[in-house]
């Protein structure tokens, strides 16, 4: 313990995977107290959007798989590196999921489906010279020339280019819209460029053991509970108070509990680390026979950050990403089934094992619905004799292509019916159905809030100019380059937060350079004109 640290506190707004990182780089590389650190969450679950849970009497869940990439979480690796397996001695989580990875790699070999149930050729980006004309002259357009642009906007003389293999594939896998930031896209393709060559294959993808929130989540909770670090405060935070004058220092968090409200005072030299957005808040969750809905109204984590934008300058504005759920929502749905009758069927469909071929894409749903089937066992309570898989879509206010209603009124039951329609197993719909257990819809009005139309002053600085103790962590701050929608940039901006805040004269490991290694500009231009 470094004891000019001995009598300071450090409070995390939110259990995500952002605080969890934040409260380990306190502790391993500021020798800072863990007894000292509070997570504050008002949810009965830690993780954020790392989560899955379930059992096999009532059907597992996953919101959504978060997609990890080798190449570029940079300090994610780093970071997990340093965090102990829970079911392998001596052995690091990063060095679990690597393995596990390297074992089960990925060549998606029915990466879109048309409406006759064809596996189409992807081989070709399908891009015309109009096309490629158009992507050359955003990846040399400065970001200072984008603000509040959506990519229609930039591709509105060349139509075609969303009809193409690319923009199929590319959306789905990232869950692009065409009315999303244009920012986020160019930054998108700076930072993966090197997954341009191989998008049809999704070779690219990392594998965990089981889902994010057992394989990551659990075994950061476990190292951080060896250090004393307290979870017992379960409070949604309402709002901050801050000294007055121009300097930005949080003085007290208030916060609600069972009802009843409460206020932590920050003595001198406590920390205040702040998830100012979260993308799966209002999530909504249904069952086989009942529709998930979907909550609309403003996520508390944006209430919070709009109270403090509105007390503090360069606390960034929440409007653009928190004011539109018609834009920002999609819906998952995870399937639970006794036995692998529907798994062993998109095996032999698919020409892939579970777990080998990442993205499912049907190109002419009206959903544009995509379905993942992860490695079996995907949890660690999971029998043998149960099987599932996940799967979204991107369009829940049209009407399906076989059952005749919005997704986002549909019953888990039926948004399966539809699937299993645009899979062509129609015949055996009553066989398959008495094999399930539990379909489970998930509505999430915000989770690609991050991806709206934006002004570059829209998000804040992870820490702001001005700030002596508070730091912003989230999927909603600003840090040149990196791509949000990831797990490298909450673990990213947690570095950069603690860092600053406390001065360790550290290393952050740097976005990577791809754009700039001309092997695989080469690779990329090839495969344009393919």
């Amino acid at each position: 313990m470094n004891r000019k640290y001995e009598h300071k506190h450090a409070y995390f707004v939110g259990g995500g995977l952002a605080s969890l990182a934040g409260a380990v780089y306190l502790i391993r590389d500021c020798a800072f107290p863990g007894k000292n650190i509070h997570i504050l969450e008002g949810m009965p679950i830690l993780g954020g959007s790392n989560d899955g849970a379930g059992n096999a009497e009532d059907g597992f869940v996953c919101r959504g798989g978060r997609m990890l990439n080798e190449e570029t979480y940079e300090n994610m690796w780093e970071l997990l590196s340093s965090i102990p397996s829970l079911e392998q001695e001596g052995v690091s989580v990063l060095e679990e999921i690597l393995a596990f990875d390297h074992a089960h790699p990925t060549h998606a070999n029915a990466r879109l489906i048309n409406k006759d149930g064809e596996v189409l050729d992807v081989t070709s980006m399908g891009f015309d010279n109009a096309d490629r004309m158009a992507l050359a002259k955003l990846m040399i357009t400065p970001e200072e020339k984008l603000d509040n642009l959506r990519i229609s906007d930039w591709f509105a003389n060349t139509p075609h280019f969303f009809e193409t293999n690319f923009w199929y594939m590319w959306q789905t896998t990232f869950a692009f819209q065409k009315w999303s930031s244009l920012f986020e896209f160019k930054r998108y393709m700076n930072r993966m460029i090197f997954e341009f060559s191989r998008i049809q294959t999704l070779e690219g993808v990392t594998r965990s053991p089981y889902n994010q929130y057992e394989s990551v989540i659990l075994p950061m909770k476990a190292y951080l509970d060896g250090c004393g670090v307290d979870f017992t405060l379960k409070y949604t935070v309402t709002d901050l108070d801050f000294e007055a004058g121009e300097d930005i220092t949080v003085t007290a968090i208030h916060y609600r509990q069972d009802g009843a409200e409460g206020v932590i005072k920050l003595d001198r030299g406590d920390l205040c680390f702040v998830t100012n957005g979260c993308m799966t808040d209002n999530a909504a969750l249904g069952d086989l026979h009942t529709p998930a809905g979907m909550i609309a109204e403003n996520p508390i984590s944006g209430d919070l950050w709009a109270k403090i934008a509105a007390k503090k300058n360069g606390l960034g504005n929440p409007k653009p990403f928190f004011g539109n759920a018609e834009e920002t929502n999609w819906e998952s749905f995870t399937v639970t089934c006794r036995g692998d009758k529907l798994l062993k069927m998109i095996e032999k469909y698919s020409r892939n094992k579970p777990g080998s071929g990442a993205l499912m894409t049907f190109k002419d749903s009206n959903w544009l619905m995509s379905i993942v089937v992860a490695a079996q066992p995907h949890f660690k309570n999971q029998p043998p004799d149960t099987t599932i898989f996940w799967g979204y879509g991107l369009y829940t206010g049209k009407e399906g292509n076989y059952v005749k209603k919005p997704m986002r009124e549909c019953t888990g039951g039926e948004i399966l019916t539809e699937l299993l329609h645009h899979l062509h197993f129609a015949e055996e719909i009553d066989a398959i159905m008495d094999t399930v257990v539990n379909v489970i819809p998930c509505m999430m009005p915000y989770i690609v809030a991050q991806f709206q139309p934006r002004a570059m002053s829209d998000r804040p600085q992870v820490v702001p100019e001005g700030s002596t103790n508070l730091a912003m962590i989230s999927q909603f701050v600003e840090i040149p380059e990196d791509m949000v929608f990831t797990e490298e940039y909450s673990v990213r901006a947690a570095r950069i937060a603690v860092y600053t805040l406390l001065g360790v004269n550290k290393k952050i490991c740097p976005v990577t350079p791809y754009r700039y290694d001309i092997r695989v500009l080469l690779k990329a231009l090839n495969t344009s004109f393919r």
